[in-house]
């Protein structure tokens, strides 16, 4: 059974996140949920980098200082921003090995903690393809910070050794390699010294070789040994054929802005774009934040969003996406269809479908530098820590994708499992996502970047701070430390943050039909910059860890 993070870090729903201190600039700003990797893209950007160098090196720093999410052995999408150009999408998500099969996860007879549900890794080549076209300093100089703290070591946190004694102490965590890399003789304490010498030897190879060393070198020599061993199915044909692409973004105006989210096989783009579209055809502003007619409207948006990423979404190389989805039009229809006094039940709104949660261990990160060239960069494992398999010799995390996919083809149940086709597993597909790194624009400039890890409930994290900002006009610190709701569809239910804070809100949803139980929601290392003055604050969010580091 998938883990939640929030039981993971034991941060009950019913505590306010700590709230962290925003920071100003305007030399630029990295926001990201590790410490030490926040402190090497500031450097970088120090150092002459850019927004897209210093991402390259935070990224690459979380494979090693934030091994829960940070990987080169997953993927993800990466938003970019160029001063006084569109938005773009370089999407590195992970791909189905050759030899998958439609049902081979059905009937949960194959672990989620295994080598058979690693997807071919497409971080790597994401990094690449973002730093050829948009980065300035050498590429080894954007490697290298990380391969010091893998070989050197770094000093644990009070998060990371939580982190990593939970971990150790599953009974998902079976792996013989994870354990002798992240194992030690007693629990991990803050101030413990964690070194990781074979990532390090991996992460130099890649520095000095360049990315396609990961996919044609010994790096790929190691996965494909550590596959057949594990009886995983990615062989070296899978790595050396696999490509990042770029993209263009799902773009939707909302009040006055322009919003850019990631395009199919993420969801998050269309999700954001489509809930946006419905939520303005109602003037929020008139009703309190913590309101039952504002959040009820969240809701109701909430659930048809999801309906259609169950029913329509997938690897657009697979599946043909409906161009209507993000209409105004489509949009006006799906609002007309609310009713402001109950909860429509999720049911009804699928008739047509006949009645698998999806990991949440995801990190976000957040930078803009000088010039105003923007970063949201959302990448995953899938599950904390994925896999929980480390390839031997090379010393990095597997993810376990595949389980993103839908497992049993046809079954759609009340619970959240989706069977529906356009994200059934076929070979090089790439499996449906929830992430949602996102640049907001007025007036052709960047003002807003945020995103966040979550799993399903991404989408609905990025909603909560985008209405936050924009409708109620709350500070960016404010805006990312609110309480958040999510609802999916199926399940039939909400899940609030506000529990104990919000409980006449509570009692009133209650009263509509909403069925409402509390949760920790996301983890979204936001980025504000004002429109009038150009000045950037940093918003990092407490609810899991992380740290805001300005340039001057």
């Amino acid at each position: 059974m998938r883990r939640l993070l929030f039981a993971l870090f034991a941060i009950p729903f019913f505590l306010a996140p700590a709230t962290s201190q925003p920071v100003e600039a305007r030399g630029g700003v990295v926001v990201c949920v590790s410490p030490p990797a926040a402190a090497v893209g500031a450097a970088i950007l120090k150092d002459g980098g850019n927004a897209v160098d210093a991402a390259v090196a935070v990224a690459f720093a979380q494979a090693v200082t934030w091994p829960e999410a940070g990987n080169i052995g997953g993927g993800g999408f990466m938003m970019i921003g160029p001063p006084g150009k569109e938005p773009t999408c370089i999407d590195y998500r992970e791909m189905a090995p050759g030899a998958a099969t439609e049902d081979m996860l059905a009937k949960g007879e194959v672990s989620h903690y295994s080598h058979k549900v690693a997807g071919v890794p497409g971080t790597v080549r994401g990094l690449e393809k973002a730093h050829k076209k948009f980065g300035k300093l050498p590429w080894k100089q954007l490697v290298m910070p990380a391969v010091k703290l893998a070989e050197d070591g770094f000093t644990v946190n009070e998060v990371l050794a939580k982190g990593l004694n939970n971990v150790l102490a599953s009974k998902n965590t079976t792996n013989a390699e994870f354990r002798r890399v992240y194992g030690k003789s007693e629990r991990w304490k803050a101030g413990d010294t964690l070194k990781l010498p074979d990532l390090g030897r991996t992460l130099r190879t890649i520095a000095e070789k360049g990315p396609a060393a990961f996919y044609t070198g010994e790096p790929a020599e190691q996965l494909a040994a550590e596959m057949k061993l594990g009886g995983g199915l990615i062989i070296k044909d899978d790595l050396a054929n696999y490509r990042a692409h770029e993209r263009s973004p799902i773009h939707a105006t909302y009040r006055g802005y322009d919003v850019y989210g990631p395009p199919p096989p993420s969801s998050g783009g269309i999700g954001l774009a489509q809930m946006l579209n419905i939520l303005e055809n109602f003037d929020l502003k008139k009703h309190d934040r913590w309101s039952p007619e504002v959040n009820h409207l969240l809701i109701e948006a909430m659930k048809r969003a999801y309906l259609d990423r169950a029913r329509h979404l997938g690897d657009p190389s697979f599946t043909d996406i409906p161009n209507h989805l993000t209409t105004k039009e489509y949009a006006k229809k799906l609002a007309a269809g609310i009713d402001l006094k109950k909860a429509t039940p999720s049911e009804s709104l699928a008739p047509d479908i006949s009645l698998a949660p999806e990991g949440d261990s995801t990190t976000h990160f957040s930078i803009i530098d000088k010039d105003g060239l923007a970063v949201s960069n959302t990448y995953t494992l899938e599950n904390s820590y994925g896999s929980r398999v480390v390839v031997r010799g090379a010393g990095y995390i597997l993810n376990n994708e595949m389980s993103d996919f839908n497992p049993e083809p046809g079954v759609t149940t009340k619970s959240g499992q989706i069977g529906t086709k356009p994200n059934l597993i076929e070979p090089y597909k790439r499996m449906l996502s929830s992430m949602t790194p996102v640049l907001v624009y007025k007036d052709g400039k960047p003002v807003l970047i945020t995103g966040s890890p979550g799993g399903r409930t991404i989408i609905n994290t990025v909603l909560c701070v985008v209405v936050n900002v924009v409708d109620f006009g709350m500070p960016v610190q404010q805006a990312v430390d609110a309480p958040r709701l999510h609802h999916q569809w199926l399940p039939d239910a909400v899940k609030f943050e506000g529990l104990k804070d919000h409980a006449d809100l509570v009692a009133k949803l209650k009263a509509m039909g909403h069925t409402v139980t509390g949760h920790r929601q996301g983890d979204a290392h936001t980025i504000w910059i004002d429109p009038k003055t150009g000045l950037i604050t940093g918003a990092a969010d407490k609810r899991i860890d992380g740290k805001a580091v300005r340039v001057p």
